[in-house]
């Protein structure tokens, strides 16, 4: 009884001090430190009187070496930011920085075209012979025969033989390093890519249909697709085509222009 009676003495010792009813614990009052009223100071691009945020050549120097997801970002914080992130030189070197391209030339029909500059977005320009296959241009490019049929739109490989070319999916980056690329809507592929020519510059032969197109066939297509595209009416759609005397990426561009200008006077 007592040898119980003294474990039990020895158990409250042990637990007294985690007994709040039985001990107060005071901690030490924390000192408060007092600012100088410049800390109180947000920094933000809205605040004029950081003038660090504010001023373009800093900003521009700044974008300059920032990685493509980053510039986006930034293109959204005011429209003084996004006037300098969406400067054509600073984009244009974000999109080529990672893979070390010479050069990219042309002009996308969205603005939206420089957020992404993943792998998928550049292919080789094949321009079709007799006897191409998608099975024998998956063997000559190293790549995967869905791929092929993905990027080009294709849902059999009968497909082939009304082209001139295929686009063909990049499986090794290095043919990027010191390359050129071409940003072309390819109409089969209803998609704006990255194009590389392995024998140096576009042909004129497959430029002129991808760009000017005079079939009643094709031009079908490429209205159904525009359409889509645009999310408007056939009237509408063929309004647009015809304005931009067939050029299909025209097309888009002027149609984003009277988008543009209608939510700045608010007509939509």
């Amino acid at each position: 009884m007592g040898c119980c009676g003294d474990q039990d003495e020895e158990e409250q010792e042990i637990l007294h001090p985690l007994n709040p009813d039985s001990q107060t614990l005071t901690s030490p009052t924390p000192t408060s430190i007092s600012l100088p009223d410049e800390f109180d100071t947000v920094i933000s691009p809205m605040n004029s009187n950081f003038s660090a945020l504010i001023c373009k050549d800093i900003l521009r120097s700044i974008f300059e070496n920032l990685p493509l997801t980053d510039l986006a970002r930034s293109a959204c914080v005011c429209r003084l930011w996004s006037s300098v992130a969406s400067d054509r030189e600073i984009q244009t070197r974000a999109f080529k920085a990672p893979w070390k391209l010479k050069d990219v030339i042309g002009n996308p029909s969205s603005g939206s075209f420089w957020r992404d500059n993943s792998i998928n977005r550049f292919a080789i320009s094949h321009r079709l012979v007799r006897q191409d296959t998608v099975a024998s241009l998956a063997v000559k490019y190293s790549v995967q025969v869905m791929d092929i049929k993905r990027l080009n739109n294709m849902m059999s490989d009968h497909g082939i033989y009304s082209r001139e070319r295929l686009l063909i999916p990049i499986s090794d980056p290095d043919l990027l390093i010191n390359g050129i690329c071409y940003i072309e809507l390819d109409l089969y592929a209803k998609r704006e890519v990255a194009v590389m020519y392995l024998e140096g510059r576009p042909d004129r032969k497959v430029n002129c249909v991808l760009n000017r197109v005079t079939s009643d066939h094709g031009k079908r297509r490429v209205l159904e697709s525009l359409r889509r595209s645009m999310q408007v009416d056939d009237g509408t759609a063929q309004y647009y085509f015809s304005l931009s005397e067939g050029d299909p990426r025209a097309a888009l561009t002027e149609f984003s222009e009277d988008l543009r200008w209608e939510r700045t006077v608010g007509l939509s």
